[in-house]
């Protein structure tokens, strides 16, 4: 086990100049070699790590995070990943083609925490955030590309286990139809 694995929500809160840096020194080689396969370069993956850790400490200071339903390090590397795709859309980037995104996806459980302040949201955005989070986790993840990320069908085709634009048109067709069932369905 790591010394990580001992860490509690409760200790990061604390504010604790040791462990804050343990936290920081022990996810940064394991971020950094996840990231290589996006063929980034490595100043914009130390960047990007930066940016992810500065997330995470501000989530747990801001009390955003109840809970770990996951790993530190999966938490850190979750957030990492979707500033991978914003830099790889804004660069227009292709991913590497050896990578595989399901891999992610079998231990990112983050879609579900978004990072959303519920007391400022109007009803429909209330409902809709309520019902988005209901979703699979496939759903929500190309939701959250098309929709928040503004990737077009090519590039989800490219970054995604999706194998023909077809099948991810009429899958977010399907997922938008349940979302929506199931906001009109809400009274």
């Amino acid at each position: 086990m790591h010394k990580e694995d001992y860490i509690t929500l409760k200790d990061l809160k604390k504010g604790s100049d040791d462990i804050l840096r343990l936290v920081y020194e022990d996810n940064r080689p394991k971020f950094l070699n996840f990231a290589k396969r996006y063929n980034l370069p490595e100043e914009d993956l130390v960047d990007i790590y930066q940016e992810a850790y500065i997330a995470f400490y501000d989530n747990v200071m801001n009390g955003r995070i109840k809970e770990f339903t996951s790993t530190i390090s999966t938490y850190i590397t979750s957030i990492g990943k979707y500033m991978i795709f914003d830099k790889l859309k804004y660069n227009k980037r292709i991913v590497h083609p050896d990578f595989d995104i399901s891999v992610l996806n079998n231990k990112d459980d983050l879609i579900d925490t978004l990072d959303i302040d519920n007391e400022n949201l109007t009803t429909e955005q209330q409902l809709l955030y309520k019902h988005f989070s209901t979703l699979g986790k496939k759903c929500k993840e190309l939701l959250d590309l098309f929709y928040y990320r503004g990737f077009t069908i090519k590039d989800i085709l490219m970054h995604t286990e999706y194998n023909s634009e077809n099948v991810i048109k009429s899958t977010k067709s399907r997922c938008m139809k349940i979302l929506k069932e199931r906001i009109l369905n809400t009274n």
